[in-house]
């Protein structure tokens, strides 16, 4: 609509950005699962052993449990009062819904891994080249 009659519709704005979260938040297990968070290269190259697996599995439990545990109560308040964005007038918590799900997903697998249900992690191949790396 923008390109052809220069009036983009009224809902896109709205749309996008919670398309964006979406995106974000189901992609956050994704992730998970495939071992690819960002990393310290600096603390993975020279501690081996099973220390980093399981601080990083304490504070990974540990953030998002506090992080469901602070979005329920929000998630309770937009659909008690049946919220809707401001200019499309859609619904908010259908949206909001996603952030404990996605949330959950991922602590599980992050209690999966060690508990061996869902195998070994592989550490996964740098994005970017490193020191003795070609271009």
């Amino acid at each position: 609509m923008r390109k052809f009659f220069n009036a983009p519709l009224h809902i896109t704005e709205e749309l996008v950005g919670l398309l964006l979260s979406v995106a974000l938040f189901l992609g956050l297990p994704m992730v998970t699962l495939g071992s690819r968070h960002v990393t310290v290269s600096l603390l993975t190259t020279y501690t081996k052993g099973k220390a980093l697996r399981i601080a990083g599995l304490i504070i990974g439990i540990g953030f998002f449990g506090w992080l469901i545990w602070e979005t329920i109560p929000w998630f309770e308040f937009a659909f008690k009062r049946g919220l809707k964005t401001e200019t499309a007038r859609l619904l908010l918590y259908p949206w909001m819904a996603l952030i404990p799900l996605s949330l959950g997903v991922t602590g599980i697998i992050l209690i999966a891994r060690p508990a061996g249900i869902l195998g070994e992690e592989k550490p996964s191949a740098p994005a970017f080249p490193t020191n003795g790396d070609a271009l």
